[in-house]
């Protein structure tokens, strides 16, 4: 590969990324250009811009991704019901891919060779960045300093800081990681590295604790038109405000909070917190539309591939040719997944009470205890003993004796 001229960076405006831009340029002897992601992660990102040249880029881009970041990533995910390992709902992972998009079409914009980021060599971030850039542009180089750097910790960090001019504002650490978007914030480390320690009462940014929410529930309508949320109580957001809104309202009921173990893609276990109010609410109304308005057949399909498209997801696969494939499968699910979902917010729960929708297969003269003209229910007789007749061929083949009258299966 020819030299490396021009670099763009993942910047957050932190240490990290601030010395990683430095280092950059003393290691490769290039320039540095920054991308700053709103993603609605709340940060203050004024004066990021800056920073970042302040600190030796030549170029500093600052971009409000909030929308792209909800209709073209987050609404997707929840068409398909994505859920990984039965509990998270991916926040972190579905970041990553918008992020690798715009520093791979700003790199092809400014005619930079490389693509850098800050995640470190033990976490799954490393990989949705590069497996993101390699899916849009596989001839970029990616730099990633964790890995190289014989950097090793936050004194270490600290020190280089020094030595070289960065300045770093004097707050006080917070115990653990935490990173946060428009979906979520996750919290890892600190007490949280062993799994039997409860979370500090200081790892609650949307979620009010359990014990301090409304004793009151609060009931809510959400809209949905082809598997997105469109409205809530009747009134129109766009996507990135109807997730800020839903974030609102989940959050003071304290709905959306998993304190979990999960697998890494890189292979070792990890423990972490996650909020995610809004998105929570989305997810369990959604499905309650789909309960009324998908075929059987259809859903259990469906259902079948959420965990392979969540692992896509969380692996960093977002650009793969079969997450595009299967997207295109689960979005011809969600064509008549229009309709209205009322639920009842709770103390930490989201409880469906009511679903209607233009789409409905819901049939009341067929399902109805009460007399009826539709359902003869004699023909359940002859549907049984079709649908058993394997049944009775395998006691048969296994040589067991039929059972005679007044006999048990206990003799």
């Amino acid at each position: 590969m020819s030299k490396v001229e021009k670099v763009v960076l993942a910047y957050s405006g932190g240490l990290d990324t601030s010395i990683i831009l430095k280092w950059i340029k003393q290691e490769y002897d290039c320039e540095v250009i920054t991308l700053t992601a709103d993603l609605g992660q709340g940060e203050e990102l004024d004066g990021i811009e800056e920073k970042a040249l302040s600190t030796g880029a030549t170029k500093a881009f600052v971009e409000d991704l909030r929308e792209e970041f909800a209709r073209d990533f987050i609404f997707p995910c929840f068409r398909a019901g994505a859920i990984y390992e039965g509990r998270y709902l991916l926040g972190t992972a579905i970041a990553r891919p918008l992020i690798a998009k715009r520093m791979v079409e700003i790199a092809e914009s400014e005619g930079a060779q490389a693509v850098s980021h800050g995640a470190t060599g033990k976490g799954n971030d490393q990989v949705r960045f590069e497996l993101g850039a390699m899916g849009m542009n596989p001839r970029l180089k990616t730099i990633a300093p964790w890995r190289e750097w014989d950097l090793k910790s936050r004194t270490d960090l600290i020190k280089f800081a020094e030595k070289n001019g960065i300045n770093i504002p004097v707050t006080r650490r917070k115990p653990w990681s935490m990173d946060a978007n428009l979906l979520h914030v996750s919290f890892e480390g600190s007490e949280l590295e062993d799994p039997w320690n409860a979370p500090s009462p200081e790892s609650y940014r949307y979620c009010t604790p359990i014990e301090q929410t409304p004793d009151e529930p609060e009931i809510i309508t959400i809209d949905f038109e082809r598997g997105d949320p469109v409205a809530i109580n009747g009134v129109s957001h766009s996507p990135a405000a109807l997730v800020e809104k839903l974030n609102e309202l989940g959050g003071k009921h304290g709905i959306g909070r998993v304190d979990m173990v999960e697998n890494r893609f890189v292979g070792m276990k990890s423990r972490g917190v996650y909020e995610t109010p809004g998105g929570t609410i989305i997810h369990i109304a959604h499905r309650d539309l789909e309960g009324l308005c998908m075929d059987r057949e259809v859903m259990h399909l469906r259902d079948s591939l959420i965990p392979k498209y969540a692992e896509m997801v969380y692996n960093g696969y977002w650009y793969a040719p079969e997450r595009i494939a299967l997207q295109a499968m689960i979005d011809k699910t969600q064509e008549k997944i229009t309709g209205t979902v009322r639920v009842k917010l709770y103390k930490g729960n989201v409880i469906p009470e009511g679903r209607k929708s233009p789409y409905s297969l819901y049939r009341s003269d067929l399902a109805t205890f009460e007399e009826d003209d539709v359902y003869d229910q004699k023909d359940a007789e002859g549907f049984i003993k079709l649908i058993g007749l394997r049944l009775k061929g395998k006691t048969a083949e296994s040589g067991s004796n039929w059972l005679k009258d007044g006999e048990t299966c206990d003799k």
